[in-house]
């Protein structure tokens, strides 16, 4: 087996005897509706798990590893799905060309039942084509890039992470609230691949069209070590803010060295990971910024997760760990609920409004004609360093958008915003 092939699968009988004693993780699986009697069956539902663990997402990428293992462990632990157990095969997908080649290998080879996971919209977008030409589920836990859900988009790949357009109106919706768009001027800095490129155009049309002024936007290349030149360039051109359209390491390498030069102007950005927030440090950040996800959220089940999460890690999960283990449940209940897993049964399941729990305050379901999980996000505020209990508690929660009474469509691309036209199935 490689190095970077990793398999999770059932316990042995006598260790799942002991495990069906703990009932914490026995009660978690079973909000799926699983079967409590496990059968005797040799044939195990394989999941292909795929995202960078190494390189400049790696970071991230693991704590979407350990998510996915939870989830697999935890629905084992309640006797699997229809009474076979649940085997993940998980593979490192570097950069694109790597990603094409073990998407290939978890479908040919290993026959998984969908492939899941994935941060680099470049990398997503090339599993979202191999999944297409295999017609098997990809559900795409990490990429944020609009034109995966438009005009990229195809009928066998499912977003569980929120789109760019999902991120900019999320904070956006706030700025407006607070009068911080209307003639206020903007310096970007823009991650120069798929992701960055789509980001700035969403986030800065956004701006614009609510007021903003656009100083500058400079593409910079990933795993940048020095920030010095752009850093100066943002002192001489005096904004109101900086949006950052960095992602992974680079934004921990940024936010560090943005502190060292003492500048005034708030920060904003277009998404926020935990994991390169976290690695930055208190000291380090400030300002309001928008997640998917986060382990502080005041919601039983959330709390719940973030417990059996501590419990086996020994730390809170980051957000990227909230989207494998969400994605994960979601392809189980799915099996269960279909009884079966026929790939085309699965998408027309997701397609007719199955509704998920998420781990928030109302459930989520995928949107019809572009595959996108409709769900509540959240703003949040860097944390006074004194009310900190720990290094991993760094935000407040403001508060979640859409409201409790408003149309969770209403941080979605509309259908004049997003040129998604599904092939056929």
């Amino acid at each position: 087996m490689s190095k970077k092939t990793e398999r999770t699968v059932a316990p042995g009988r006598r260790k799942l005897i002991k495990q069906t004693a703990t009932l914490t993780v026995a009660a978690a699986a079973a909000q799926f509706g699983f079967p409590a009697i496990l059968r005797a069956q040799s044939d195990a539902i394989r999941i292909g798990h795929i995202t960078p663990r190494t390189g400049f997402l790696g970071q991230v990428g693991e704590y979407g590893y350990k998510g996915a293992v939870l989830a697999v462990e935890e629905a084992n632990a309640a006797g699997g799905v229809l009474g076979r157990k649940i085997e993940m095969i998980a593979e490192d997908s570097v950069n694109p060309a790597t990603a094409v080649t073990k998407a290939n290998k978890l479908v040919e080879r290993d026959q998984v039942i969908c492939l899941i996971g994935e941060i680099s919209s470049a990398s997503g977008l090339a599993i979202g084509e191999q999944a297409q030409r295999y017609k098997i589920p990809f559900f795409n836990t990490g990429c944020n890039s609009d034109a995966l859900r438009g005009a990229n988009c195809k009928r066998y790949m499912f977003h569980i992470e929120g789109s760019n357009t999902m991120y900019t109106k999320t904070i956006g919706t706030w700025q407006l609230q607070q009068n911080l768009i209307k003639g206020a001027r903007w310096c970007f800095l823009t991650a120069d691949y798929a992701f960055g490129h789509d980001l700035y155009k969403v986030s800065s049309r956004f701006l614009e069209q609510n007021g903003g002024i656009i100083l500058n936007n400079d593409f910079v290349p990933t795993n940048t070590a020095d920030y010095s030149a752009y850093i100066l360039k943002i002192r001489q051109l005096k904004p109101d803010f900086v949006y950052l359209n960095l992602a992974g390491v680079d934004q921990t390498t940024f936010l560090k060295q943005y502190k060292e030069y003492g500048l005034p102007y708030q920060l904003a950005g277009g998404v926020m990971d935990t994991a390169p927030f976290w690695a930055t440090g208190l000291d380090s950040l400030s300002g309001h910024w928008q997640s998917l996800w986060y382990h502080g959220l005041n919601i039983p089940s959330s709390r719940a997760f973030t417990e059996r999460f501590v419990k086996k890690y020994g730390q809170p999960p980051e957000n990227q760990a909230w989207g494998d283990y969400v994605g994960v449940r979601i392809v189980l209940q799915t099996v269960a609920e279909t009884k079966g897993t026929e790939a085309s049964r699965i998408v027309q399941y997701l397609e007719k409004g199955a509704e998920f729990d998420l781990l928030k305050a109302r459930k989520g379901k995928f949107r019809d004609w572009d595959h996108q999980l409709l769900q509540e996000m959240y703003v949040v505020n860097v944390k006074d360093k004194s009310k900190s209990k720990d290094q991993w508690d760094i935000f407040d929660v403001v508060e979640t958008v859409p409201g409790p009474k408003e149309s969770l469509e209403l941080i979605q691309p509309t259908q004049q915003e997003n040129p998604c036209n599904l092939p056929a199935a």
